[in-house]
């Protein structure tokens, strides 16, 4: 592992303000905030590495998660799924499992994603709480 992407603890870390229908990732103790991610993809504030995932190898390496049936058929593949990286070199799907899901199940052989980092990912954790608790545990990975 490469300890050069240890992170430094902010003592003066202040999440993002949070608005009533902001889309929150639940990862345990931390918690992303996706709209606020895209967001600033949108606006181009934030420059992620964008891939197209091929769906058939993404289910040789990931689990199905489990999808709210009655919500599939109104799902847009044609809109990117946002991975994270949660631990170094480890990515997940944080936005856009019900696309994935509905993409392998209808065939289709690729779809396209934004790829964050572990370091800009740390940025759009919901609270100070997390954000200390995802210090500790991704330099613990190092």
């Amino acid at each position: 592992m490469n300890k050069n992407r240890k992170f430094k603890m902010n003592i003066d870390y202040k999440p993002l303000p949070v608005n009533e229908r902001d889309e929150i990732f639940r990862n345990g103790i931390f918690l992303f905030n996706i709209s606020r991610i895209m967001e600033h993809i949108n606006k181009g504030d934030l420059d992620v590495e964008e891939e197209q995932i091929d769906i058939n190898e993404w289910f040789k390496t990931h689990w199905h998660t489990s999808v709210n049936e009655d919500h599939l058929p109104t799902v847009d593949i044609t809109q990117p799924t946002l991975q994270a990286e949660i631990s170094p070199n480890i990515h997940v799907i944080i936005d856009g499992n019900h696309r994935i899901e509905k993409a392998f199940r209808d065939g289709v052989s690729c779809i396209h994603s934004y790829k964050m980092s572990g370091e800009q990912l740390v940025a759009y954790l919901k609270d100070v709480r997390g954000y200390e608790a995802y210090i500790k545990y991704w330099n613990s990975k190092l």
